[in-house]
């Protein structure tokens, strides 16, 4: 069987973890998206410390938990956003003004949608978690 989206699985494995109560998790396959991905959740606290064992094929991720994410998912198709469309996203897809972030990809790299606001720049969106 073909994975179709590895951050898909990455992101529903850490879901399904974070909800049993578990305290770390296992994620495999790696990719690089997936590590600047959890570098935004890190950055935001909603992860702890993750390590990223290199096993000579595709790489596994050890994330430590910390129970604050209620839900993280993937956007498919990666939309074009407009700075002007963030708003209405965020409207859409996240349950409050006050927490949660649109992961977007852009020409300055991998970032959540109010540091793409602040930098004034529109991207490519790639997943929410909140």
């Amino acid at each position: 069987m073909v994975r179709v989206s590895v951050l898909n699985d990455c992101l529903k494995t850490i879901t399904n973890a974070e909800r049993k109560g578990k305290r770390q998790v296992l994620i495999r396959p790696s990719s690089k998206v997936i590590v600047k991905f959890l570098r935004v959740m890190q950055r935001h606290g909603y992860i702890g410390e993750f390590e990223i064992v290199d096993d000579h094929r595709s790489g596994k991720i050890v994330v430590e938990l910390i129970g604050r994410i209620n839900k993280a998912g993937v956007i498919s198709p990666r939309f074009d956003l407009q700075l002007g469309d963030i708003e209405t996203w965020s409207a859409n897809l996240l349950p409050s003004r006050q927490f949660g972030f649109i992961v977007l990809t852009t020409s300055y790299g991998i970032m959540d949608h109010e540091e793409a606001k602040k930098k004034n720049t529109g991207g490519k969106i790639l997943g929410y978690f909140y």
